[in-house]
């Protein structure tokens, strides 16, 4: 049904109907978003979110029938931009899939590259370097660390970097910017008890630690 309703709108999509056969598709076929079921026959939609992401940055929006905020928060800490909970109008989830792609990787305009102490962020080519080591991000937490990145010492509530990052149109809930804080601090192995670069302010929002270069 959902692939009926999202074709008669212009989209091509391609059907899997096994975890395993979801992760051989995107390698395969390098689509421009996926909407990836948490209950799969095989393979929990989870597992197949983490493999998907050992090697494409892909937009992934979980579709799950399962509604502790846990399991959304679980999805979204490796990996996932956006979720939708069952029960859903096939609509609905063409105006999600819109929206998510209306957001575009790279989006952020900021040709110059970031340096900074131990940390440079290349807008341009899509890199992060942590020393002498590269930092694998998703589209999303790259941009999001780009936009924290390009305003130093500046505290963005979470409004402001959904606004910025996800879009105005973003339907979900602003925590999620929680999720991908705490998973962004973890790849940049910024401890978040006492962090050096991703800095919290209670009750308002974050901001970026580092001085320019």
């Amino acid at each position: 049904m959902l692939s009926g309703y999202l074709m008669a709108d212009g989209f091509e999509v391609i059907e899997a109907t096994t975890g395993e056969d979801a992760v051989a598709r995107v390698r395969r076929r390098a689509p421009d978003l996926v909407l990836l079921d948490v209950m799969l026959p095989d393979v929990d939609g989870i597992e197949v979110l983490r493999r998907i992401r050992t090697f494409s940055d892909v937009y992934i929006v979980l579709v799950t029938a399962r509604a502790e905020e846990t399991d959304t928060l679980v999805g979204l800490a490796v990996g996932a931009d956006d979720y939708i909970t069952k029960p859903f109008s096939p609509r609905e989830v063409v105006a999600r899939v819109k929206a998510v792609l209306r957001r575009g990787r790279g989006q952020v305009d900021s040709p110059a590259r970031l340096v900074f102490d131990g940390l440079t962020i290349d807008p341009a080519a899509r890199e992060v370097a942590l020393g002498d080591r590269s930092v694998r991000l998703s589209a999303l937490e790259f941009d999001l660390l780009v936009a924290l990145g390009r305003a130093p010492g500046r505290v963005f509530s979470r409004q402001q970097l959904v606004e910025q990052v996800w879009g105005g149109d973003f339907y979900g809930d602003e925590r999620v910017v929680d999720v991908h804080i705490r998973n962004l601090r973890k790849q940049l192995d910024d401890d978040a008890a006492a962090p050096a670069i991703i800095g919290t302010v209670r009750g308002v929002g974050y901001k970026f630690l580092l001085e320019p270069r």
